[in-house]
Order: C-alpha cells, then sequence, then structure tokens
C-alpha cells in the first residue's frame, strides 16, 4: 500500500495533483467535515472502485454554518480521520486551513436559487451558499473527475449537481446510499452529540420514513402519507419537528400525485442536536 500523503497548501496539493495527471490517472474526490464514520468510508470505496487516485478533504467549512449553530464544537479529531484514511487506502488527504480557503478580503459566493431556499434552507438561510461555495473551491483546487456525496444529505447533493451542470464543472457527481445503523439510525458526524436516550429517541425519524414507503406501497395517499410521518413524529417524546414531507426528487416541490422520483425528507431536533434524514419512495 502506498502511503498516504497529507497536504495542508494549495501549492503541495497541486504538485501532487500534477503527478498524478502525468500518470494518466482519474482524480476521485470524497469532501468531508472530518468527524468520518463508516457513511464517509463508503464514499471512499466508491472512489476506489471508480477512479485511480482518491483525495479526501477534510475541513470543517465556517460559512455554512449560521448563526448560534455548532461551528465552535463541531468534532475535529484530525489525527484519527487521518488513521482511517490510511486504512481505507486513500490517497491523499487535504486539510486546509480557513486562510487557505478563505483569503482575506473574500467575498465571492456561488449560490442555486430555488432549489437553495425550500426545505433545510428555511430553517438555515445562509447554510447552502457556504455549501456550494466551498465544494466549488475545492472541486477547483483538487481538480477531481469525479466526487462522491452521500444520499443522506440529498436536497445537498443535489444541489451541486445544478451546480456543476450551470457552471460548466468538469466533474461528475456520484451519489452513494446512505448508510445506516443496525437499527436504521443514518450514520452521521453529530451523532456523536446524541446522549443514549436521545439516540434510542432519534430512531422516529427513520421507522417515520419506512413507514411512509409502506404506507405509499400499500396505496395510500401522499398527502394521507406526508399527514401520517407528521403525526407519527408529533407523538415521539422529545422529537421537535422542522419538517416531515414528500417532494418529486427532480425540483424539490411538495408533491400530492406520485412521479417517477419521490423522496420523503425529514429534519427534526432531538435535544440540542438537529438530525437530517431521507428515503426514496418507490413508484406504486
Amino acid at each position: 500500500m502506498a502511503e498516504l500523503l497529507c497536504v495542508q497548501t494549495v501549492e503541495q496539493l497541486r504538485e501532487q495533483i500534477s503527478a498524478v495527471r502525468k500518470r494518466g490517472l482519474r482524480i476521485g474526490c470524497v469532501p468531508t467535515m472530518g468527524a468520518l464514520h463508516a457513511g464517509h468510508l463508503s464514499l471512499v470505496e466508491a472512489a476506489k472502485r471508480e477512479t485511480d487516485f482518491v483525495i479526501v478533504t477534510v475541513f470543517v467549512n465556517p460559512t455554512q454554518f449560521g448563526p448560534n449553530e455548532d461551528f465552535t464544537r463541531y468534532p475535529r479529531p484530525l489525527e484519527k480521520d487521518v488513521n482511517l484514511c490510511r486504512q481505507a487506502g486513500v490517497d491523499l488527504v487535504f486539510h486546509p486551513e480557513v486562510e487557505t480557503v478563505y483569503p482575506a478580503g473574500s467575498a465571492t459566493y456561488v449560490e442555486v436559487p430555488g432549489l437553495s431556499a425550500v426545505l433545510e434552507g428555511v430553517y438555515r438561510p445562509t447554510h447552502f451558499r457556504g455549501v456550494t461555495t466551498i465544494v466549488l473551491k475545492l472541486f477547483n483546487m483538487v481538480l477531481p473527475d469525479v466526487a462522491f456525496f452521500g444520499a443522506k444529505d440529498f436536497q445537498q447533493q443535489l444541489l451541486i449537481r445544478h451546480m456543476v451542470h450551470d457552471l460548466n464543472v468538469p466533474v461528475e457527481i456520484r451519489t452513494c446510499p446512505t448508510l445506516r445503523e443496525p437499527d436504521g439510525l443514518a450514520m452521521s458526524s453529530r451523532n456523536v452529540y446524541l446522549s443514549p436516550d436521545e439516540r434510542q429517541t432519534a430512531l422516529a425519524l427513520s421507522r417515520a420514513l419506512k413507514r411512509a414507503c409502506e404506507e405509499s406501497a400499500a396505496g395510500r395517499s401522499l398527502a394521507e402519507v406526508r399527514h401520517s410521518m407528521q403525526q407519527f413524529l408529533a407523538q415521539q417524546p422529545g422529537v421537535k419537528l422542522d419538517y416531515a414531507t414528500i417532494v418529486d426528487a427532480t425540483t424539490l416541490r411538495e408533491i400530492d400525485e406520485p412521479v417517477p422520483q419521490m423522496v420523503a425528507l425529514i429534519a427534526a431536533r432531538v435535544g440540542t442536536t438537529r438530525l437530517i434524514d431521507n428515503m426514496l419512495i418507490p413508484p406504486a
């Protein structure tokens, strides 16, 4: 196994990329904020299958956190993350400083209007502006052929697809399935915030989504399924619901009639931790 490279500056990164390109290798990129778990590592495995040289970026991006969110306490176990990358066969970890990514005087942002204003955009108005900006910056620094994202952040991956299309960014976007714990909880770096009791409470999200898929398959209308999700979650002690809905998976428009691609999405607080989850609803 080749030695894992860890670099912090764009100059170091570009030097390595230049050497990789001279060898004619395809570059895969897995953008992360660190605190890696099995879900992230599944993206690495997908990148290893599809590309020749895998880069994981580790950067807790300040511009996607709103006021009073968890930027300062977001977990940053860099040494553990690097070891996990080494064990997973990653070729290079890029973990830049904030000053590298956002030089003094930085004032340019990238936005995807419309898609960024619904669902998560209602509750976190500046979040997706920060996400699309950092992802484009990372693409410009890493210059990957393919980039890998998880389906758990469904709205995020759709926004990134639109940004790449609209701005003619020469990178393919792969969306990989959500990884779950054996009891159904979607894997997330924020799960570490949950107490044991809160973790049990958090299972209500995946259970509500599973019920939605089952009820849809049984022939209930989407309006009935949506109401059933909301009612189920409202009855769960310790769950504070932001939204539970069913949308067109290609437009994020809330729907009452079936379309070829549908997704049920939930966002809720369990204790002080805000969690999101989703499941695709198979067409009847």
